[in-house]
């Protein structure tokens, strides 16, 4: 199973990346970097350590990305490094996606951190905006500063910051020669963690969603910069949010993703991921998945749409592939059992990856 490939063979050759939240990855290491594998438990309900370790092997390995952006990837602080640790983990499974880069470090133990093959890919943190000790100077700010809106609409704007913030990398495709922006996204949750009382979890929940939109207001003033310097970008990862997910959207009129896809937007200023757009284009019936959570109140397992690959019009142009790695919704998934297992066990989400054909650059265009 491990050297399993469930790649139609006509779109292996492309460049394929992949956006990926392991659930607690942290766990599953010591201070050293090490995997920790053993018959303790993981953070994942009735999973232990060696058992998710054992599944994400398999998923990744069947994956095969030439770039993943891990979503909750281990943490780094004074005793911790998430590059050690991810490239470990590479290491013991062989993988081609080998080498970790990383930006800005979390405030919580849930870091975002890109893992790729560098004999594909180069990958470099390349952050924009003026630093949080440059606030005379022009652009949107920089991911690990403030940004202000009226969450309230009071008239007074609040300072929003990110616990984790956005990973932004240059990216050179070896092949083609061509450079791409990845932003690797990680929203605010709306979930009212703590409150007990049904006033309060409404009253949570709701300035939860504004944070979270005030995030994404943020992340589309990014896109705007990247797209009238006509970057080729992608925005990547687990919105925490999408089209019709729950009540609260009515107050607001729109969804995060839709906010930074720009859906009302002149189409060569729009963001494109199909499997949002399927959603906004349906008021009923089936609609894509790519998390699965356990409702404790009711009993019973729900599905949710948070993970995006979000391209800009020239790459949206290009055709390009999008899966979602959904064991009980991919065929190719579902007949491999070991997958299917594996993918049930590593995470709450699933990855979800873009296969793209890149247009060879001529040597003035190589980056």
């Amino acid at each position: 199973m491990a050297n399993a490939r469930l790649d139609p063979p006509a779109l292996r050759e492309n460049l394929r990346l992949a956006t990926y939240n392991v659930e607690w990855f942290n766990t599953l290491f010591n201070d050293a970097g090490e995997l920790l594998w053993d018959a303790e438990p993981s953070a994942r309900y009735d999973i232990s350590r060696a058992e998710q370790i054992a599944a994400l092997g398999v998923v990744f390995t069947a994956l095969d990305a030439d770039g993943v952006m891990v979503v909750e990837a281990p943490d780094t602080g004074s005793h911790r490094s998430t590059i050690t640790a991810l490239e470990t983990f590479a290491r013991h499974f062989g993988l081609r996606a080998r080498k970790a880069v990383m930006g800005f470090v979390s405030e919580t133990e849930q870091e975002i951190a890109f893992l790729f093959d560098p004999d594909r890919l180069q990958a470099v943190h390349a952050p924009m905006g003026p630093a949080p000790d440059e606030k005379s100077k022009p652009g949107v700010a920089r991911f690990d500063g403030t940004f202000r809106y009226d969450l309230n609409v009071d008239a007074h704007p609040e300072s929003i910051r990110f616990s984790k913030p956005p990973l932004e990398l240059a990216v050179r495709d070896l092949r083609s020669g061509q450079t791409l922006r990845l932003i690797g996204v990680h929203a605010k949750s709306k979930a009212p963690h703590g409150a007990q009382r049904a006033a309060d979890i409404n009253r949570i929940a709701i300035d939860n969603r504004r944070k979270q939109l005030a995030q994404c207001l943020w992340l589309r003033a990014r896109v705007e910069e990247h797209l009238s310097a006509g970057d080729a970008l992608l925005v990547m990862g687990d919105f925490n949010d999408g089209p019709g997910l729950d009540t609260y959207e009515k107050l607001f009129g729109k969804s995060g993703v839709e906010i930074v896809m720009a859906t009302e937007g002149p189409a060569d200023r729009q963001m494109t991921d199909p499997h949002a757009q399927m959603v906004l284009s349906r008021k009923v019936g089936a609609a894509p998945t790519s998390s699965r959570f356990y409702d404790r109140i009711h009993r019973r397992y729900f599905g949710a749409l948070l993970d995006f690959i979000l391209v800009s019009p020239d790459l949206a142009a290009l055709a390009p592939h999008w899966r979602i790695w959904h064991p009980m919704d991919d065929p190719l998934c579902w007949k491999t059992p070991a997958l299917r297992d594996a993918l049930m066990t590593a995470s709450d989400h699933f990855p979800v990856t873009i296969d793209l054909i890149l247009q060879r650059q001529g040597a003035g265009n190589a980056a």
